[in-house]
């Protein structure tokens, strides 16, 4: 079904693999005679080289520092993003910046606020030449689809998924203070990325549908970092026998990989989704050269998956239906184990429960969103479940088309009655089943979802209150099955359908006449609307001579994810508001961080006023003095006193800088990690002025609550050291090493500012 080379491989003439090894150099040049080349240019034949090349500034390709052409972001990222924009000098958006609101939609959590950051969007869309979405008309990446992408462009998004690699936009998903840099004119700097070649073969045979490719990928990749950081390019004689529809349903998912972005060959049905559209002009064929190398390749034979579930917590918990239903109540206890571990035995947490007669049966079914919500994944699931009914039992469906056009075609070709006759609910474009905002399950029940991520409380359950609810990925046409069948777990496989495939109709009125669209010509004079939730970034200091942080929570999950970091669901009316959202940091993971936070914090201020450290946390004295018998020049005046937290593997999942803010805000100065899981957070983390320090011993030298002393951290940022001397503050210092890995010298000068404001008010 989905297998993985051991080695780089070369494609010829885009059908044919060859994989390196002792006779591949022979092998290659029996195969090519003249026309064999080298590893290294046959790299640059690659599809994502040739982009990347084009949008690279540098003059480097070692070293990229990328222009992109187009930014997105959605309601809970735009306000943050902006803000600091503002801060840092914006007078207009230098390339075309699409503000949608399909997130925050529902206006009724949290009082007028989230319509508070609507108007702003609105606001500033007009005062800086932007483009704005309202709410209900279309999620992100869905508008990013129909309206912005284009072959051989590159689009930046302030959420994780943003990926349309199948129209062969190159789109990347990372934290605002990354959209703020484009905003300013300055560069996305990474290193070449590695690039792996998903190399499609066969037919998906019928009833197999997107997410089932997807999860099927993901369950080979994400545990043995086998793509990580590295771009997906898809290629193979399997690309041209899948629709643009379900491309786009695969390609989404590639985020839960942890790549760092995709890119597909692209041909004539891709053609045909410009067409479609109306935007002819944007499509571009994109294909390898005759000879391009990879540094990896994963094999998938299409006509080999079959119907799959993820299992919860995570993306990657990968089955077959079929393995699932033939092996139930062994795969059932494997999960209640693992969610001992990921939950930290705070709830008590059943699935053997849902076993009826034999089947496992759930209480809901969603099909939503960027991954679900398009046009034939609901007209595959409507032909499933015509004439059917999902009873009158616990099991409810409900269906999010991902905009109003596809919404509106639904209508007019009958598929949304097919859908309501069987008691399904059809609702407006809307995110917040993936985050946790909208259709929350009753305590301990089991969703399946087509959604993009199934973490723990992204359906919306409260550990803290002791709720907790789970979520499984499906493909929507196995939930349509199971729909079908009242709520017992089905693959749409079992089950006999004529899919219609009916053509879809793009009716663009619809967006000119709700959609804001300033043509890029910015208007001065328009005023900012501010809500009273909306509030500043509070002032940061510059990184001092010396650091000594408490250690105020240890995390030893294997991966800690940014919803366990910063909540999302519940929180997400109060993103615009930097010192309320705090107020919830890892309240999830560990209840007692905040506080803790906030002590030593509360040390750190008075420091910066000039009063005693000590006034406001008694127990700093005792630990300067200690410092201070070794290292007399450590004073009040340049040693900063911050908190840190320890994780093994932070920061897998959502875009959102919050994450690292948050700490900040809180008087947070570093992250120490084994390592971290995806860039998008470590760069959170820098722009943050955080420390993004690394610890790869399992066996630690601190442990939560104590103090760690760092002399001359600001010289050895300076300096670029490689290792960091560091000090367990206890009856006697003692020393470990810390490293920060490769930093540019922008991101250094940021880590010294003390944030991106800062240096950018240079």
């Amino acid at each position: 079904m989905v297998t993985l080379s051991n080695n780089g491989a070369y494609l010829i003439n885009g059908t044919e693999m060859v994989e390196t090894g002792t006779d591949s150099e022979q092998l290659l040049k029996s195969k090519l005679g003249d026309k064999y080349i080298s590893k290294e240019e046959a790299a640059k034949n690659t599809i994502a080289y040739g982009i990347l090349e084009e949008h690279n500034t540098s003059g480097n390709m070692d070293k990229l520092q990328i222009k992109f052409d187009k930014l997105t972001s959605h309601d809970i990222t735009f306000v943050g993003i902006i803000q600091t924009a503002r801060a840092s000098g914006l007078e207009k958006f230098p390339i075309p910046y699409v503000l949608t609101n399909c997130h925050n939609s529902l206006c009724a959590v949290g009082g007028t606020i989230n319509e508070d950051d609507h108007m702003f969007g609105l606001s500033c869309a007009k005062k800086y030449g932007g483009i704005y979405v309202p709410p209900h008309q279309a999620v992100i990446h869905q508008f990013a689809r129909e309206m912005l992408a284009g072959g051989g462009k590159m689009i930046l998004g302030s959420d994780s998924h943003t990926r349309y690699g199948a129209l062969g936009t190159m789109a990347m998903g990372e934290g605002g203070p990354e959209l703020v840099k484009q905003l300013l004119s300055q560069t996305y700097d990474i290193n070449m990325p590695g690039v792996i070649a998903v190399y499609l073969s066969g037919e998906p045979v019928k009833g197999v549908g997107p997410q089932d490719v997807a999860l099927a990928i993901i369950g080979a990749v994400f545990g043995n970092g086998y793509v990580k950081n590295k771009v997906l390019e898809f290629v193979g004689p399997g690309v041209s026998k899948l629709s643009a529809d379900f491309r786009i349903g695969v390609d989404v998912m590639t985020t839960e990989t942890t790549c760092l972005s995709s890119i597909w060959a692209t041909d004539d049905k891709i053609k045909e989704f410009y067409d479609i559209h109306g935007r002819s002009e944007d499509y571009k064929e994109l294909n390898p050269g005759d000879v391009a190398y990879y540094d990896g390749v994963v094999y998938v034979e299409l006509d080999k998956v079959k119907p799959m579930i993820a299992m919860p917590f995570h993306p990657s918990n990968t089955y077959t239906i079929e393995e699932l239903n033939a092996n139930l109540m062994d795969i059932l206890e494997d999960c209640e184990k693992r969610a001992k571990v990921s939950l930290d035995n705070q709830v008590d947490f059943t699935l053997k429960d849902k076993v009826r007669n034999g089947k496992l049966y759930v209480e809901q079914g969603i099909i939503a969103g960027c991954a679900g919500g398009g046009f034939e994944n609901i007209c595959d699931a409507a032909d499933i479940l015509k004439g059917a009914s999902i009873g009158a039992d616990e099991f409810t469906l409900s269906v999010y088309p991902a905009s109003t056009p596809i919404y509106i075609e639904l209508a007019r070709n009958g598929k949304l009655a097919d859908l309501m006759a069987t008691g399904a609910i059809v609702k407006t474009a809307f995110c917040g089943p993936c985050f946790g905002a909208g259709d929350t399950p009753a305590n301990n029940a089991f969703s399946i979802r087509h959604s993009t991520r199934n973490f723990p409380n992204r359906e919306g359950s409260k550990l803290q209150n002791g709720q907790i609810s789970s979520v499984a990925l499906m493909d929507a046409r196995s939930i349509a099955a199971t729909a079908a069948n009242k709520g017992y777990l089905t693959a749409a496989t079992d089950i006999d359908v004529n899919f219609t495939k009916p053509k879809y109709f793009f009716d663009k009125t619809i967006y000119e006449n709700r959609v804001f669209d300033s043509k890029g010509i910015a208007d001065e004079s328009v005023e900012i609307k501010f809500g009273p939730n909306i509030k500043d970034w509070p002032k940061m200091v510059a990184l001092t001579d010396n650091l000594l942080l408490k250690v105020v929570s240890e995390i030893h999950d294997p991966v800690t994810t940014t919803d366990e970091l910063i909540p999302s669901g519940e929180t997400s009316s109060y993103r615009s508001n930097p010192i309320g959202l705090a107020e919830f940091t890892l309240s999830r993971k560990d209840p007692a961080y905040v506080g803790r936070a906030k002590e030593v914090q509360a040390a750190e201020k008075a420091r910066e006023e000039g009063r005693l450290p000590e006034d406001a946390l008694t127990e700093i004295k005792p630990v300067m003095e200690k410092i201070q018998t070794v290292y007399s020049k450590a004073t009040n005046e340049n040693t900063g006193i911050g908190s840190t937290i320890y994780a093994v593997k932070p920061g897998d999942g959502s875009a959102r800088e919050q994450a690292a803010s948050c700490q900040k805000v809180l008087g947070g100065w570093a992250n120490i990690a084994q390592e971290y899981a995806t860039k998008r957070y470590r760069s959170n983390l820098i722009n943050w002025g955080m420390l993004p320090f690394l610890y790869d011993n399992e066996e630690l030298p601190f442990a939560n609550g104590d103090y760690i002393f760092i002399p001359d951290i600001a010289q050895a940022v300076k300096d670029k050291a490689a290792s960091i001397k560091a000090y367990v503050v206890g009856e006697e210092l003692k020393e470990f090493e810390l490293k920060l890995g490769e930093l540019t010298d922008d991101e250094r000068e940021i880590i010294l500012k003390g944030c991106l404001i800062n240096y950018n008010r240079r």
